[in-house]
């Protein structure tokens, strides 16, 4: 297992402060955000440093009922190769649901969300994750994800399912400590249970994140400060294994660089001191600090000689550990459990962004809550991807979004989706300032193209939209 250290969720917003912290072995990147051909300049310099990149990947959706698309797998497959990277990690988790297998309109979640813990799931999954690692140049390590919902019926544990994923694939884990505390407040699932059910020796590296909790119900933002219930189940699993790499996510309300140390450090505290042992964050950064930049002298001297029998034994250690057995060969999974997950997968998702009514079994008030996230969540990307849309509507783009979104799923991604938002408006009449029309006007016309659409009614509607604002040309 490659040793990573410690490391940080690189984002373009805070490149030059990843830049210049101290003690960063590594970084992640969100796969998809990243060209192979065009690496950002920050995150070339820090590859030039020998700072290893990992990506980690959002949309392949190898919980989904369909077959990992050749297509997302060969993109990346292409940015491991473009960052030297030693390994690729995605989601245990569907992003989308719909399309053949169910003989309806593809859909998407916009968002990662579980997958029910059921041997059809399981099997499902498996297979999945060996088409994927044959695609792949390098080993693949799938995540734990965060919930806020629960399937009916499930089958197994959390550790359980992760455990027999492992045995039957060999895949890696990346395991979400912030994750476990999520669906312990969320699922009721105890995080220690579920440590130690897990094959610790499949973990490739750890994640580590805040978030925030509202009206009973945990959030996990990766916006947030982490806290002391995350840094309790870090603490847990450190008692249990040595991590190879531990990694501070942030994606959004970045904090200044010397926060950002702060909580590096009590990464660091927690997962050199091994122990499940509370740990505060103070008190960890207290100690990390010291131990970055305390006495040289208690560091032991080596010369060369002495470094190489040091690295020659540790070695030699490694060596005793066993190799994992390889998997058995499966036979493929029954097109017919395919669709039986499709068909419960299309009916959760339908009901968390198409407004259909929610399937049996599942808890009302979270999925009110789930498909309300969604929504929020989607409303912040479109945000990112056209930032002219919150700037032309001002305080009424997300109830305007909102409004949109209910019983509209997205279906072709967020560029299209923006585009359709606008369309809404506008073909309605909207906005009612008729300054702040012509610019959404203005800015449709410059991103709609002229390119055939396809014959379906909401083509059809775009069409006429289309129509009416070129004046029939």
């Amino acid at each position: 297992m490659v040793r990573l250290g410690t490391g940080i969720g690189w984002r373009p917003e805070i490149a030059d402060d990843i830049a210049r912290l101290p003690g960063i072995d590594w970084v992640e990147v969100v796969a998809e955000n990243i060209c192979p051909d065009h690496v950002p300049d920050a995150l070339r310099l820090l590859r030039e440093r020998g700072t290893t990149v990992v990506p980690h990947g959002v949309s392949l959706g190898l919980g989904g009922a369909e077959r990992p698309e050749p297509g997302r797998l060969r993109a990346l497959a292409e940015r491991a190769e473009a960052l030297g990277s030693p390994l690729v990690t995605e989601h245990i988790a569907f992003v989308r649901a719909g399309g053949p297998l169910t003989a309806s309109p593809s859909i998407e979640a916009g968002h990662l969300l579980p997958v029910p813990r059921t041997r059809d799931a399981l099997d499902v999954l498996c297979e999945n994750v060996r088409i994927a690692q044959d695609a792949l140049p390098v080993p693949l390590a799938v995540e734990n994800i965060a919930a806020l919902i629960s399937w009916p019926g499930e089958e197994m544990t959390e550790g359980q399912f992760l455990a027999e994923l492992v045995e039957r694939t060999g895949v890696r884990l990346l395991i979400d400590v912030a994750n476990l505390h999520t669906n312990h407040v969320n699922r009721g699932e105890d995080p220690a249970k579920a440590l130690d059910e897990l094959p610790t020796s499949a973990i490739a590296y750890v994640h580590v994140a805040g978030g925030v909790e509202k009206d009973g119900v945990w959030h996990d933002s990766h916006a947030h400060p982490v806290t002391q219930p995350v840094l309790d189940v870090l603490a847990e699993l450190c008692a249990r294994t040595a991590p190879p790499g531990v990694l501070l996510e942030r994606d959004e309300d970045f904090p200044a660089a010397g926060e950002l140390a702060g909580e590096l450090d009590a990464i660091r505290a927690v997962t050199a001191a091994g122990t499940a042992e509370p740990v505060t964050a103070a008190g960890a950064a207290e100690a990390a600090t010291a131990a970055r930049t305390g006495d040289e002298a208690a560091a032991p001297v080596r010369t060369p000689g002495e470094a190489d029998e040091v690295d020659a034994a540790n070695e030699a250690d490694e060596a005793d550990v066993p190799a994992p057995e390889a998997p058995l060969p499966e036979a493929p999974v029954p097109d017919a459990v395919r669709e039986r997950l499709a068909l419960a997968q299309t009916a959760l998702l339908s009901a968390l962004v198409g407004g259909t009514p929610p399937p049996e079994g599942f808890d009302r008030r979270r999925l009110r809550v789930q498909s309300a996230a969604l929504t929020a969540k989607r409303a912040s990307v479109i945000a990112k991807v056209a930032p002219e849309l919150p700037e032309i509507l001002g305080t009424g783009y997300r109830p305007a979004f909102a409004r949109y979104a209910e019983g509209r799923p997205m279906t072709g991604g967020y560029r299209r989706d923006a585009l359709s938002f606008a369309e809404h408006l506008l073909a309605d009449g909207r906005p009612d300032d008729s300054a702040a029309r012509r610019r959404l006007t203005l800015w449709w016309q410059e991103r709609s193209g002229p390119a055939p659409l396809p014959s379906h009614p909401a083509a059809r509607f775009a069409r006429r939209v289309r129509l009416a604002l070129s004046g029939g040309r």
